[in-house]
Formats: structure tokens, C-alpha cells, sequence
């Protein structure tokens, strides 16, 4: 009987595989996901999700596409290039605008990740040096064109107390600045340090210091993906969420993985990892407070004409629940 019984059972588990081996494997969720900038440590965790094949065990297939600024990202998903953006929290203005997007989930706090960087051996050495001088970011309307009229606001000197030069990609922004063209550049936290580490210039502003209640950057989805596919933003925010749980317990292989996505050696990676990772979303959460700076924001920017109702700018329904 036990040896009818075993072949038996042995029959059933050769079928059951036979069927399992004919049935198709589930095709992962091709999205085209945009960085607003190639370099900032904010968005390394869409490297690290793909190469850890994190966002493969959650059935992603991310193409990684990156952007000169949020301005180029903001038309890349009205042109229905992208399915997922990874920008900043100001370009939530966009949506009030009209864009057909919305802010799926925080990405990160305070703006530690920005500075201002001057000459290394320049007459510039304090904040309030800075009145009246030039300094460059990447786009009109972007975080980089915020943080600076904002300096220039709370040192007393309005909108135009600063000169804001909107230049586009990094690199021609630290020539510009090497060359004297301009007094001192926006850039993030990894480049402000490598490029003291190498004498060419020197932290005068960490804007993660002054402005502490706000939502640097934020994760979008294209309003066509949240109705043909909102299994694809659920699962990529899974992805996602889970990344940075990675990022927190591995530093090792996130410097790593770091220091290659941002051309930065592995000391510069690994300070920048002590100071950024604090400020990550864990569960993609929109922090109340945050929120009302991002309002008051976008009419200083001029973006908008009157604060928008921000509960209309975001689709927290597909975050993961803890």
C-alpha cells in the first residue's frame, strides 16, 4: 500500500511540475525611470535597487534615464517619454500647471544634499558675502533656483539679492565658476566635498542647516501609468522602499555601487552616505509641515500664483504599508 501510495504521489508531483514548466513566467513591469540629475546621491538608490536586482525580485525592469535638471525631466514626462521620475519637491508645481503627473511618495527630508560652493582660494567665506554676487543652478523652477532666492529671502535681501544663473549640467557650472564667470555654484553634497578635497572650492552653505521641514525630492508617476498599470507603481515603490532598507544595513556595497554612479572616490562616497542616508524616506510618507513649505515655495519661485491645494498634487495609495 505505502508503495502504491509513493508512486502515486510521485505521479501527482510530476504533473504538478509539468504544468508548472508549461505556464508562462509572469513579463516583469518595463518603466523608463528619469533622474533629474545624472551625479546626486538621491537618486543612487535606483542603481543600487537595479543591481542588487532588489526592483527584479519585485518584478521591475527599470531603464535608468538621466536629466540635465527638473525642467528637462518635467517635459520628458509630459511627452510621455517616462513612466517614473525621480525629482525635486518644487516640481511638484508642474502638476498644478497642468502636467499630467503626480508625487507618488517622498523620497527624501531636509535639504542636506545641497550647497553652495565659492572659490577655494575666493574673497568668499560666509553667507552674507554672498549678496549681490552670481550663483549658478541647473534650472529656472528647479530646487537649486529655490534653495538660492530662498538664502536671499531670509538674509533680508529679496529675490534679487542673489543673482541666479540657471546653467544646466554640473560640469560646465564648476568651469564657469573655476574661470571667475560666476561666484558660486549650487551642487550637491558629494561634489561640494570632492571638490574641497581637491582645493578648487569650499562649502559656504549647507542648506540642510537652515531649512529643516521639507521635501527635497520626491518620486512621480505619470498619470497614464497609474490608470493602465498601478500594479507597476505599487511595485516599484516596493522596489524602491525596500532599496534604501538595503542601503541603511549595506554600506559598504552602497559605497561602492556610489562611487561609481557618481564618478566620486570611496571616501568622498562614504562621507556623503554618513550625511545623506538620515534624511531618506523609509516609507515614502509626506511629512505634513514639509508639505506647507513646498506651497509657500512655488509662489516665492513665481512658479504659481496663489499656494495650490497640495492634497491635489500627490497619490499616496500605492506606498507600501508598514
Amino acid at each position: 500500500m505505502n508503495k502504491w501510495m509513493n508512486k502515486l504521489a510521485m505521479a501527482w508531483l510530476g504533473l504538478a511540475l509539468a504544468c508548472a514548466w508549461a505556464m508562462p513566467a509572469q513579463a516583469a513591469e518595463k518603466l523608463n525611470v528619469g533622474k533629474a540629475v545624472p551625479e546626486a546621491f538621491s537618486f543612487v538608490p535606483l542603481d543600487v535597487g537595479i543591481r542588487t536586482g532588489i526592483f527584479a525580485k519585485h518584478g521591475v525592469d527599470v531603464n535608468s534615464i538621466a536629466f540635465a535638471g527638473d525642467a528637462k525631466l518635467q517635459q520628458a514626462m509630459v511627452a510621455g517619454s517616462l513612466d517614473i521620475a525621480l525629482g525635486s519637491g518644487p516640481a511638484m508645481a508642474f502638476i498644478a500647471k497642468g502636467s499630467p503627473i503626480k508625487a507618488v511618495g517622498a523620497l527624501t527630508g531636509a535639504p542636506s544634499l545641497m550647497t553652495i560652493v565659492v572659490k577655494y582660494d575666493g574673497p568668499i567665506h560666509a553667507v552674507e558675502d554672498l549678496k549681490g554676487k552670481k550663483v549658478s543652478v541647473s534650472t529656472v523652477g528647479s530646487l537649486t533656483y529655490w534653495l538660492t532666492t530662498e538664502t536671499s529671502q531670509r538674509e533680508g535681501w529679496g529675490n534679487a539679492g542673489i543673482t541666479v544663473a540657471p546653467m544646466g549640467a554640473m560640469a560646465p557650472q564648476v568651469a564657469a565658476l573655476m574661470r571667475g564667470d560666476i561666484d558660486g555654484v549650487v551642487t550637491d553634497i558629494a561634489t561640494a566635498l570632492d571638490l574641497e578635497a581637491r582645493h578648487q572650492a569650499r562649502i559656504v552653505i549647507r542648506f540642510g542647516d537652515v531649512i529643516k521641514d521639507f521635501h527635497t525630492n520626491v518620486i512621480f508617476a505619470t498619470d497614464a501609468l497609474i490608470s493602465k498599470r498601478p500594479q507597476a507603481v505599487k511595485a516599484f515603490l516596493a522596489g524602491w522602499y525596500e532599496t534604501i532598507a538595503y542601503m541603511s544595513s549595506h554600506k559598504a556595497e552602497t559605497v561602492k555601487i556610489s562611487a561609481d554612479v557618481m564618478k566620486k572616490s570611496d571616501d568622498i562616497s562614504a562621507k556623503t552616505y554618513d550625511v545623506l542616508m538620515p534624511i531618506f524616506s523609509t516609507d515614502g510618507k509626506f511629512n505634513p509641515t514639509a508639505l506647507t513649505t513646498l506651497r509657500k515655495s512655488y509662489v516665492d519661485m513665481k512658479l504659481l500664483p496663489s499656494p495650490p491645494d497640495m492634497s491635489k498634487l500627490i497619490d499616496p495609495r500605492f506606498l507600501p504599508s508598514r
